[in-house]
């Protein structure tokens, strides 16, 4: 017993050794010793860089911290790699421009990129202020429209952790993910109206094991959007609406687009979404590969298009229907889906004739149809796979 006791003292004096060390090794860089007004319209972009520059250059724990208050600030880059862990801690409110000029060129309105080990939080909020750019999203019929910038690029951003932050209005997509690997994002909240153009939630391309956990998205577009070379996507706990849902793809747009395989979106609830879960290929299209995809447990409450699968894709309505997608989908997993359908077809899955969908596998799919024209149906097309459990509407696999 006393031999018991003298290891767990010991532990407990390690672990202060150790937290205390960690203690000293962070050092807080407060922007407002830098030079930054919180004034809500004073450019603070420089002062904030500046910051980041210093925080990312010491060697231990470096937090660039935003206290509360309103800050203004136009397009800023963030660049690694750091010398320590990086913290961007967020507790105030920090907007975006409005003029044209301050925004036009740019991908995006804050980028963090080639960073390893960096934090994003602080419950603070990220203001895209959208309403002022909306209008300029024309590029459906304007092929010299003008780009609108994301909100929040993370670029080549391996091994960090985004929480507990607020997006609001993004002029664009909210939050791009692009080239990162093992990324957590937890505990966020992105609004925008339904009505607001292209803003998509969290964009996801050429990625692998992302992790997007427990957070609250409501948008003008899809929620989560997963591009090609997405792979080990685990999202879970995403609560949607209004938007377009859960969308993998478009895919196919581009030659020599990466695979997307190895996603499990599970325990998820959608209401009022135009879609639910959905996969989007355009035709005619390059040839690309989806596979190994589940979707588990997903609640489903007054959506348009609970299930479905459009190898067909075109927002415009002016593409060819002569050739087909090349968009090869197999080994699509859809179990216990259920709640309520906006539309009468409920299950519609529409698979490339050149390339029919494969190993397509619905487990318990319960999804009610309120409407005066009947029950809830299904439609395949170039489809093959097996139905099991519950089925209702009766599955057409």
């Amino acid at each position: 017993m006393a031999s018991r006791l003298a290891g767990h003292f010991a532990f407990l004096i390690l672990l202060f050794v150790v937290i205390t060390k960690v203690q000293s090794d962070q050092k807080v860089f407060n922007v407002i010793n830098f030079g930054v007004i919180a004034d809500g319209k004073t450019d603070n972009s420089k002062a904030f860089v500046d910051v980041w520059n210093q925080a990312c250059s010491y060697s231990g724990r470096g937090v660039v911290l935003i206290p509360k208050g309103t800050y203004y600030a136009s397009s800023m880059v963030f660049t690694g790699p750091c010398k320590g862990q990086t913290l961007f801690s967020i507790n105030g409110n920090l907007k975006a421009p409005t003029d044209k000029k301050a925004w036009a060129g740019t991908e995006s309105w804050i980028s963090f990129r080639n960073i390893i080990n960096l934090e994003i939080s602080g419950g603070g909020s990220f203001d895209g202020q959208g309403p002022s750019a909306w209008p300029y999203n024309d590029c459906n019929t304007n092929p010299n429209c003008v780009q609108l910038p994301i909100s929040i690029g993370l670029d080549f951003v391996n091994d960090s952790r985004i929480h507990d932050i607020k997006l609001i209005n993004s002029k664009n997509f909210n939050m791009k993910v692009f080239g990162c690997l093992r990324t957590t994002i937890e505990r966020i909240q992105i609004t925008a109206p339904a009505t607001s153009p292209n803003t998509d939630g969290i964009h996801i391309g050429s990625s692998t094991s992302i992790k997007i956990f427990d957070s609250l998205i409501a948008t003008g577009d899809d929620c989560i959007s997963i591009g090609p070379g997405t792979e080990n996507l685990e999202v879970s706990g995403v609560t949607c609406g209004p938007g377009h849902g859960i969308s993998i793809g478009s895919l196919g747009k581009y030659a020599n687009e990466a695979d997307v395989k190895n996603l499990v979106i599970q325990n998820c609830n959608l209401t009022g979404t135009d879609n639910g879960v959905r996969i989007k290929t355009w035709a005619p299209s390059p040839p690309s590969i989806v596979y190994n995809v589940t979707f588990e447990n997903i609640n489903m409450k007054d959506v348009g298009n609970p299930i479905i699968i459009d190898q067909q894709y075109c927002p415009s309505g002016n593409c060819g229907t002569q050739a087909s997608s090349q968009v090869q989908i197999t080994g699509v997993k859809l179990k216990n889906i259920f709640g309520t359908s906006k539309n009468k077809v409920a299950v519609n899955l529409n698979c490339s004739p050149s390339k029919p969908c494969q190993k397509i596998d619905l487990t318990d799919i319960d999804l009610i149809y309120n409407g005066q024209d009947g029950a809830a149906t299904s439609s395949c097309s170039n489809a093959r796979g097996i139905a099991r459990g519950r089925q209702e509407p009766p599955s057409c696999l």
